[in-house]
């Protein structure tokens, strides 16, 4: 099985998650805080998984991770966290993260989120957002409904499964979307399909990160637009130019 280093200062997490791992048997070591976990990974011997907690005394997980990376850039880590969100993941997977975990979190959770962390290939494509061991694939259909527009996302699951999501995005809310975009970065989405590809994919992994589940119809509908979705308009905003500035770059 794998060995796996566990980096947390709560000592009822580190007894917990070793003895849930150990249990189906994986080789678990642990450290207290970020510099105790930099120079176990750093010392030689090799690690399958990083199980790394945000919020620490010293070196924050996001730190450690990228000395981590920068020492092995093909590691595999996940970062597990009480106080993230959604923009957490997106910069921990930016980073290199393979998942992010949310506190509280059960035997069963943890022990699925390991497993799909451990299978995945380092050359896997990168999904869309991954969190609490659902990885999200890019939307691979789009589809005009009487109320706006409907896309499925195929969703890997920490039992490893495939399913799929479909999210539907009112007119409206597209509307909106666009006006805020317009408003804050002074550039419309010349593409329709853009704009619902980000309200899309933000909805279903806000789902994912709140309820650690699929929805059981695998069915959600954005009917407004939420600040969570304005932050993401917001951070693409800088990568879109316009046809008539592109046509004089």
């Amino acid at each position: 099985m794998a060995r796996i280093l566990l980096v947390d200062d709560e000592h009822n997490i580190r007894l917990m998650v070793s003895l849930a791992l150990r249990h189906v048997g994986h080789e678990v070591e642990t450290a207290s805080d970020g510099v105790e976990a930099i120079g176990k990974f750093a010392d030689g011997r090799s690690w399958d998984l990083v199980l790394l907690d945000q919020r620490m005394p010293g070196p924050q997980g996001l730190d450690v991770l990228q000395t981590m990376r920068r020492t092995d850039p093909n590691c595999r880590v996940i970062i597990i966290t009480a106080y993230g969100t959604v923009d957490l993941a997106r910069e921990a997977m930016t980073l290199g993260a393979r998942d992010l975990l949310r506190k509280p979190f059960t035997t069963d959770m943890l022990r699925g989120v390991v497993s799909a962390a451990l299978s995945e290939s380092s050359g896997a494509p990168a999904p869309v957002i991954a969190v609490n061991g659902y990885r999200v694939r890019p939307a691979h259909s789009i589809e005009e409904t009487t109320s706006g527009v409907r896309m499925t996302f195929s969703v890997s699951t920490p039992s490893q499964t495939i399913e799929t999501c479909a999210v539907e995005v009112r007119h409206d809310v597209a509307d909106q979307a666009q006006a805020h975009a317009v408003r804050h970065a002074q550039r419309a989405f010349e593409r329709p399909a853009d704009l619902w590809r980000i309200i899309g994919e933000e909805l279903l992994a806000n789902y994912l990160w709140q309820n650690a589940d699929l929805p059981v119809n695998r069915l959600l509908c954005a009917d407004e637009l939420t600040s969570a979705m304005r932050r993401r308009l917001d951070a693409v905003a800088p990568e879109r130019v316009s046809a008539q500035e592109a046509h004089h770059a």
